[in-house]
């Protein structure tokens, strides 16, 4: 039986990247004949924290402990066929974990990869601390690795230049799981909501002279979003929902429409459609910037809708505000292109032929 020791930032269960790129793949991996173990960087205390803000020497106190419990795994290595690293062994600091798995104990490394992460991109409440940032790492851990698992062509492309030996497979969504469960209104306002986290949300403000106007022009629109934090700004009038994975799907399944605004970047560029495509799978009409891997996912007017300028995005959200046929007809064509493309079903054998082939 194959042995594979997964190398993670974050625990288990936490963080969208793993629980989308890997974490939900897990189950079938005994199926294959594949065992394997997961050590995240990170550990449940200090992941607790890590997005707050303060708690400095906290999160000192947990990046040495990570520090430390990455040299110690030199010594279970022998008993790992190979070595998975999602986006860094370790949060801070060069790819000097890496170099050492690969060039001296000459481990196969798999490595996966789903943002832009070779430009700085640091949360406020962590600002203190990006000096122990090293982004252009991400190069080296690259030419380290025997094979590369990408979540976009954007990505790929990217990669290509350190290791050519490359793979796509996009962010993917367990369809039995994002599977709409229709809420009960007790009014007839008409939810447009958007999901992400505290390093997202500035994303989201982007849209809000956009959704100022609608609000004005559709005084039934209720504005809703879900992260790890709440913004604060007097302009405009939004229901908060703390994200929380037990209520995680009813919550997306309460909105009418779903947005994913994006500033037109190189970071965005990197990212992997993923907010849209929970709203997808759920049945959900979506409307996207058409920044990077959004263009591939959406056939604007079909499985839903792409947006520019704030001219633009007011059009089309009207259109779905006025007609229900038309959300309900969206909704189901973005479900079909999810199951199609972007599912694990879709995927996993592409995905379980990575781990089981002899690099």
């Amino acid at each position: 039986m194959k042995k594979i020791l997964f190398l993670t930032p974050y625990p288990l269960n936490s963080a969208p990247s793993q629980r989308f790129r890997f974490e939900q793949y897990l189950p079938f991996f005994k199926k294959e004949g594949i065992s394997y173990k997961v050590v995240s960087f990170l550990d449940e205390k200090t992941w607790a924290v890590f997005y707050k803000k303060g708690y400095t020497l906290q999160k000192i106190i947990g990046i040495i402990k990570g520090i430390i419990n990455r040299h110690w795994i030199v010594f279970s290595l022998h008993q790992y066929d190979k070595l998975f690293i999602h986006r860094e062994a370790c949060l801070v600091g060069s790819a000097y974990f890496e170099w050492l798995y690969a060039k001296v104990f000459r481990k196969n490394i798999i490595y996966d990869f789903d943002d832009a992460i070779w430009i700085k991109d640091v949360s406020e409440v962590n600002k203190k601390l990006s000096w122990l940032k090293f982004p252009n790492k991400t190069d080296k851990i690259i030419s380290y690795a025997n094979i590369i698992i990408a979540g976009n062509n954007y990505l790929a492309n990217y990669a290509l230049q350190f290791n050519k030996n490359v793979k796509v497979i996009p962010t993917t969504i367990d369809i039995n799981y994002h599977f709409s469960h229709k809420v009960f209104k007790q009014n007839e306002k008409i939810r447009i909501g958007w999901t992400g986290t505290i390093t997202t949300n500035n994303h989201l403000k982007l849209l809000f002279p956009v959704l100022v106007e609608i609000k004005k022009k559709y005084p039934q629109v209720e504005l809703v979003m879900i992260s790890n934090a709440p913004i604060i700004d007097s302009s405009i009038e939004i229901n908060y929902l703390k994200w929380d994975r037990a209520t995680e799907i009813n919550d997306l399944s309460s909105f009418d429409i779903g947005i994913m605004p994006l500033p037109n970047d190189e970071w965005a560029k990197g990212k992997c459609g993923f907010k849209g495509l929970q709203y997808m799978a759920l049945g959900i009409p979506t409307i996207m910037s058409p920044v990077g891997v959004n263009n591939e996912i959406i056939s604007d007017g079909e499985n839903g809708f792409l947006a520019t300028s704030e001219a633009d995005w007011i059009e089309k959200l009207s259109r779905l505000i006025e007609s229900k046929e038309l959300r309900e007809k969206t909704g189901k064509a973005g479900r079909k292109t999810v199951v199609e493309r972007y599912s694990i079903e879709a995927n996993r054998e592409k995905y379980l032929s990575i781990f089981q082939k002899s690099i």
